[in-house]
């Protein structure tokens, strides 16, 4: 099929993931600067950032309508607009707290729909083999795009009027969306966009029933690898006694790094052990490094070991679960964006999950606590998914990756 010559490399594939990033990266640090700025207390910031982040948990009731009607390509250039709009005008006008979560909230459901609409119109491009490499890519882009987003939003808002900030920002986030012409896309399922919607319930329906799905929402939905530490680790330098600059490069340079070195080892472990085994093993290993952390002194050096390692064992487990829903839409999936948001919601869920275990366990005995807790649970889930689900891991599922890794 000629299409298939004019596919660009994945690097290409995934670079709009940097708008994605970008756009993150503004809402969870930039914008609470900015609130705490206007006068918005402590206690309210965390909560005005869990609102407008609350998309990431139900966004996939609405991904089904990212499959029918138009080409994916168009959902994602729409809702790619769209959230570049909404944070563009909160740098212009972020006076009121509450227009301010109104309008990032409506923001933040367009950029869920629109890393799922791009997100399976690309993955239903490739072939399984490029499942590792597209999830790499797509992850370290994720990554850093999250730290230029921080950087390049916290300079402009602090040196720049606010139009000129937003009229800056507001190309820069839509520039990765110029590689959209050169990425095919197909139409959508004629069926599923002509016949009864009731057709259309019933197609998504049968998505649950799909061992392959059902597997990786299992995987998922555990706290297996969703090393939460990372978000709550940089509230915790005094204890470590790191000063505010340390943890300030940490939580930026410091992850940026961590994420792209994660990001990178995975297709190379892929190449030596499939995927779904491979994202419980570096769930496994990472709550081991956590234990180990227990033994360390509280000094400046063991919280930047804890926080490069945390992060690099995140970034390593994100990018492994992005390529196995990348393998689970497979090429030409007529509910490719359906499924990358089902998958992807479910990988949220444990982080949020996680950060309420790992606070319990500090209030209960300090970092120590904290630190146990989350290598407890974390080991616990990987070890009980590894003997509930060791057929599907270690028999199919294992013969059926061999052989795309050696067709590679």
């Amino acid at each position: 099929m000629n299409g298939r010559r004019r596919i660009p490399p994945v690097w290409l594939l995934a670079l709009p993931g940097l708008t994605f990033g970008m756009t993150t990266g503004f809402v969870i640090v930039t914008l609470p600067l900015m609130l705490a700025e206007q006068g918005l207390s402590g206690s309210r910031i965390p909560v005005a950032v869990a609102l407008i982040t609350s998309p990431s948990f139900f966004s996939f009731l609405l991904a089904p309508f990212l499959d029918v009607r138009f080409r994916r390509r168009t959902y994602a250039a729409v809702f790619g607009v769209l959230a570049a709009a909404a944070t563009s005008w909160v740098l212009l006008d972020h006076g009121s707290a509450a227009e301010v979560e109104v309008v990032m909230f409506i923001g933040f459901l367009c950029l869920m729909l629109f890393i799922s609409a791009q997100s399976g119109w690309v993955g239903s491009l490739i072939e399984r083999a490029q499942a590792s490499s597209l999830g790499a890519w797509s992850t370290a882009y994720n990554i850093a795009g999250s730290g230029a987003g921080i950087l390049l939003s916290g300079y402009a808002s602090e040196h720049f009027s606010p139009t000129t900030a937003a009229a800056c920002l507001f190309p820069l986030l839509l520039a990765p969306l110029l590689v959209f012409p050169l990425i095919p896309a197909a139409a959508p399922d004629a069926a599923l966009a002509r016949e009864s919607f009731s057709r259309f319930i019933r197609e998504v329906a049968a998505l649950f029933r799909r061992s392959e799905v059902l597997v990786a929402l299992a995987l998922f939905m555990l706290p297996s690898g969703s090393f939460a530490l990372t978000n709550v680790l940089g509230g915790w330098g005094k204890v470590f006694h790191a000063v505010p600059a340390l943890v300030s490069f940490l939580g930026g340079m410091g992850a940026m790094l961590a994420g792209i070195i994660g990001c990178g080892l995975m297709p190379l472990l892929a190449r030596r052990l499939p995927l779904r085994p491979l994202y419980l093993s570096i769930g496994l290993l990472g709550a081991v490094f956590t234990l180990c952390l227990l033994f360390l002194p509280h000094v400046p050096w063991t919280y930047g070991l804890a926080f490069i390692g945390e992060n690099i064992f995140q970034s390593a487990a994100i990018a492994t679960a992005m390529a196995v829903i990348f393998e689970v839409i497979g090429p030409g999936n007529p509910l490719a964006a359906t499924i990358f948001s089902v998958l992807g919601a479910s990988g949220n869920l444990p982080i949020f999950y996680m950060e309420l275990i790992d606070g319990r366990g500090f209030h209960w005995r300090g970092v120590e606590g904290a630190f146990l807790c989350d290598a407890a649970v974390t080991g616990a889930a990987c070890l009980v998914l590894a003997i509930v689900l060791r057929r599907r891991l270690f028999a199919g599922t294992v013969a059926r990756e061999l052989a795309v890794t050696s067709g590679e």
